[in-house]
């Protein structure tokens, strides 16, 4: 939710633009993400969804 607050207009509203941007700022993160080895195994994120 931070993100969305960052690109929050005085008027409070969002256009398409603005959630495309949230949308390609996250995928961006992801890929760095991945490239760098900085992911979780399916048995740690299913562990991770459990304790939720």
């Amino acid at each position: 939710m931070e993100t969305m607050q960052t690109i929050k207009r005085q008027d409070s509203s969002y256009t398409i633009n603005d959630a495309m941007g949230v949308l390609f700022s996250k995928l961006d993160e992801a890929i760095d993400d991945m490239e760098n080895g900085r992911v979780i195994s399916e048995e740690e994120l299913w562990a991770e969804i459990d304790a939720i």
